[in-house]
């Protein structure tokens, strides 16, 4: 499994992310392995289940 995701390091010295599929939906860790874990828990939720209020981008075809 594979996304981009974009994460910073906070002042307090914990680190705060989101996967760029999901802009809307932040999460947090104690330090960066920490981090990848919670990223990796939004990826399995958001690709398992249809979640209202979870905006996707999709490139669509039309005739």
């Amino acid at each position: 499994m594979k996304a981009k995701v974009t994460y910073w390091l906070e002042s307090d010295g914990s680190y705060l992310g989101y996967l760029n599929d999901f802009p809307d939906h932040w999460t947090q860790g104690e330090n960066l392995e920490d981090l990848k874990i919670h990223l990796q828990d939004l990826y399995e939720l958001f690709n398992r289940e249809e979640i209202p209020g979870i905006r996707r981008e999709v490139e669509m075809e039309f005739a």
